[in-house]
């Protein structure tokens, strides 16, 4: 039955962007078949796979190993303020001064952002990447540009991925365009997987890192597959070859310290962000608290009647599809950092673990209105010919990867039973 409901939900999903479609005529359904078949192949292999299965399990080694090396790293920096010994008397039941959440998880945003531009400069970030856009340059038709910033958000952020192609942003027509912000949409990136990961331990206890590696990487070919159903490409766009990925860094420490630097910005953007989301939401609940209802309204509330039906159909049941549409709902509205931490916070037994690792699946992307602007910020910066293009996709393209995160969460229910 829960087979039956996922396929269904799929099929409406893939109809919606269809019917949305700017040229109904110009779809190939062959790239939707690829985009569908990859989405099941890759789960099928990485989810049911022993090998696969093992290896996943090995990366919660490395989130723990980096949440160590982080807190190490912030207690001599910053002492008692990540968790460390406390230079005063602590309140009984305390063994150690609670780490605060700037010093704790997000201090492994420098770590990670460290870690990963050595990795870059040693070429092994751009070998994967190159592997995994030559193979949607054959399934699903891909230009080497557009598979390579695909490939690259699997790993890289929404506004660091396009810098991979500065040079053939110029050359992308509108459905490049659109199948560059998709995918921008649909995915996370690396350093937030690690910290997301340290958050929804509790929620899924030693497996969490190697769903959302599997999240992201299952939600590429969905990414392409939406993006082309509704901006479908004209004759002849996308043929450029891949083109070569080099680093810009000068030996290892050079690597070291820009990655550091750059994470430290994240962290700090991060911060801010949070601060001013969470903000705003309580100063509306405050504001619906005031009318006089017996169940006060919340806007978690308000826009979890919204999105409920759409994760019915992708294979939670409808007890918890509520409960499961707020969190889909603060991710589309505000992003899915402030949705894992409310996922984090929930009670237990407000989802089922079938139905919690489809949320988490379908909340794995940057698909939020804010989102849009930082888009087109950047793919505006990278070519200002293409600014009223890239303004006119912004919407159009969160939707696109909404869609396609939800298509992820479908398949995941689908191929892990209940």
């Amino acid at each position: 039955m829960w087979i039956l409901r996922g396929l269904l939900g799929m099929a409406v999903l893939v109809l919606v962007s269809w019917a949305l479609s700017e040229n109904r005529r110009r779809v190939e359904w062959k790239t939707v078949g690829w985009g569908l078949g990859l989405q099941f192949g890759i789960a099928l292999l990485m989810v049911k796979v022993p090998v696969c299965q093992q290896l996943l399990g090995q990366l919660n080694r490395v989130v723990r190993a980096i949440e160590r090396a982080s807190h190490e790293g912030g207690a001599f920096v910053f002492g008692y303020l990540t968790g460390g010994d406390a230079p005063f008397a602590l309140k009984e039941g305390f063994s150690s001064a609670p780490a605060l959440f700037f010093f704790g998880p997000l201090m492994m945003l420098i770590v990670v952002g460290a870690l990963s531009a050595v990795l870059f400069h040693f070429g092994v970030m751009q070998k994967i990447v190159e592997l995994f856009a030559r193979l949607l340059r054959r399934t699903m038709g891909l230009g080497g540009a557009e598979g390579v910033v695909v490939a690259a958000n699997v790993f890289m952020g929404q506004s660091d991925a396009p810098l991979l192609i500065k040079p053939y942003v110029g050359q992308l027509g509108r459905a490049g365009l659109m199948c560059t912000m998709t995918a921008g949409m649909t995915t996370i990136s690396g350093s937030l997987m690690i910290v997301y990961a340290s958050m929804l331990e509790p929620a899924l206890p030693g497996i969490v890192l190697g769903h959302l590696v599997v999240a992201s990487i299952i939600s590429a070919p969905a990414a392409v597959m939406v993006a082309r159903l509704m901006v479908p490409a004209e004759p002849g766009e996308g043929g450029h070859e891949v083109p070569d990925l080099k680093a810009e860094t000068h030996g290892v420490v050079d690597a070291l310290l820009v990655g550091a630097n750059d994470g430290a910005k994240v962290m700090v953007n991060v911060a801010i962000m949070l601060v001013a989301i969470i903000a705003v939401v309580a100063l509306v609940n405050r504001a619906l608290g005031l009318i006089p209802l017996t169940v006060p309204l919340s806007l978690e509330r308000m826009l979890g009647w919204l999105m409920a039906p759409a994760m019915w159909l992708v294979g939670v049941p409808w007890s918890e599809a509520r409960a499961a549409g707020e969190l889909m709902a603060l991710k589309t509205v505000f992003n899915e950092f402030v949705a894992y931490l409310a996922l984090a916070k929930q009670a237990p037994e407000a989802l089922s673990f079938h139905s919690r690792l489809i949320t988490i699946y379908a909340l794995c992307g940057f698909a939020n209105f804010s989102s849009i602007g930082i888009l087109a910020g950047t793919l505006t910066a990278l070519c200002p010919a293409h600014k009223r293009t890239i303004a006119a996709l912004g919407f159009k393209a969160m939707v696109a990867g909404t869609i396609g995160t939800l298509l992820t969460g479908a398949v995941i229910g689908i191929v892990v039973r209940p």
